[in-house]
């Protein structure tokens, strides 16, 4: 089927589901595979279940003549194509977001203070990925404004694939730091990939917003137009911002044009979310969002999903940052502690996933960090932190935690507790 045919049944059903276990009525249903599912062999159901069509790329499948049924090369590049096209049908500002560190309450800050003046399609989430982001772009409607786009990778050459799909007219690259090496390669995979948004918006002649203080993003994204932010500096940027205190909520103070100072007191664990807070700034006076409404917008803000949460419970005081970890943000987590006001701390770190044959000596170099800095009640969970050399204690996995805070909880604490997602320590709260 042409990809325009295909368009107009979008158009007259403008839902896609790639679930059969979720079938709206009327909905078209993707057939992703995977190297664990075959989604060609649930079409089927998904028609059963109300979907008008089945997007198949598995002759064996369609019944004969059956035209509910769309017989694609790939279904997952033809979900791309057709996503590309429905965007190609708006004329409307879409910026594509991605970096290391940050990237998600980046944009989940950015749709925030957009949203005080405009009509926003935003990633839900993390559908940041070659599924994710058609996903959400198929959700642009006639009622949207501005669009922002979120993007990862853990590979070279996705950035570019996926800023192809998205076309975006503005980017924003949050930093570029160790993560996903043992797709990447090395930390210069990292750049090189992250770069790949740059390279896409060189041959648009567009904007990016930048951190005017990181000196890989400044050297990478010569050539283009830059609207920077960052630290009180002598030369004109657009948005400056400096902490004000972060005791245990971020707070800063921001002008812009060497305006007059003011002040945001925001629900953010984190002074490392002083950068993220400032691109939210300069993306939001760009697209003409008032002063006051980006303050009121910033400051009602509160992260989720084990994001920087504070957490209050019988006996302790957490700080969940369970989502992801790499070198770069365990280490502005902990150094983030170090400076918490608190009588009693605790640390329960969880391996750091996809660091490839540096494994081992990025995490002897976390716990030899953690020695220096008088860290001394710390817990450490996972197969790669077992390895290492340290005085610490140490767990298989989150259920042995688990295990060891039933024999005996700690009581009037400030804990951190940070770790990759498939360490699972998103679940230790309950336990404390």
């Amino acid at each position: 089927m042409e990809l325009q045919v295909l368009y107009e049944l979008f158009r007259q059903h403008p839902v896609v589901t790639t679930d059969s276990r979720d079938c709206p009525e009327g909905a078209i249903f993707f057939a992703l595979k995977g190297t664990s599912f075959n989604g060609n062999l649930f079409a089927a159901t998904a028609l059963a279940k109300g979907c008008s069509y089945a997007v198949v790329d598995d002759r064996e499948v369609v019944p004969p003549n059956d035209s509910r049924y769309i017989l694609v090369d790939s279904v997952i590049e033809t979900l791309q194509a057709l996503a590309n096209f429905h965007r190609q049908n708006f004329d409307i500002p879409v910026l594509q977001v991605t970096g290391t560190n940050g990237k998600t309450t980046t944009k989940e800050l950015i749709a925030a203070v957009l949203s005080m003046k405009h009509e926003v399609l935003f990633t839900q989430g993390n559908l940041n990925n070659h599924i994710g982001v058609p996903l959400t772009l198929l959700r642009l409607t006639e009622h949207h404004t501005i669009a922002v786009i979120e993007t990862g990778a853990n590979h070279p050459g996705e950035i570019r694939t996926l800023a192809e799909i998205v076309d975006p007219d503005f980017g924003l690259i949050t930093n570029v730091g160790k993560a996903h090496l043992e797709g990447f390669g090395s930390f210069e995979g990292v750049i090189s990939t992250k770069g790949e948004l740059y390279d896409y918006l060189r041959t648009k002649h567009a904007t990016v917003f930048i951190d005017h203080d990181n000196s890989y993003l400044t050297t990478m994204a010569g050539g283009l137009h830059q609207v920077a932010y960052g630290d009180p500096c002598d030369e004109k940027i657009a948005v400056e911002g400096e902490l004000v205190d972060c005791n245990p909520f971020l707070c800063l103070q921001w002008r812009h044009d060497k305006g007059e100072w003011q002040q945001i007191r925001t629900s953010l664990i984190g002074a490392y979310n002083l950068k993220n807070v400032l691109a939210a700034i300069a993306v939001g006076r760009t697209f003409g969002v008032p002063d006051d409404l980006i303050n009121k917008a910033i400051a009602a803000y509160e992260p989720k999903n084990s994001r920087s949460q504070l957490m209050q419970t019988t006996v302790n005081k957490l700080i969940v940052d369970a989502y992801n970890a790499n070198p770069t943000s365990m280490r502005a987590a902990l150094d983030n502690f170090l400076q918490f006001k608190a009588d009693r701390k605790m640390v329960i770190l969880g391996d750091m996933k996809e660091l490839g044959e540096g494994s081992w000596q990025e995490h002897q170099h976390l716990v030899d960090w953690l020695v220096e800095a008088g860290f001394n009640h710390v817990w450490l969970v996972g197969e790669e932190f077992k390895t290492t050399q340290h005085p610490f204690r140490t767990f298989d996995d989150v259920e042995q935690v688990k295990d060891a805070l039933q024999i005996k909880k700690p009581s009037g604490y400030c804990i951190l507790i940070k770790g990759s997602n498939s360490t699972k320590l998103y679940e230790l709260p309950a336990y404390l």
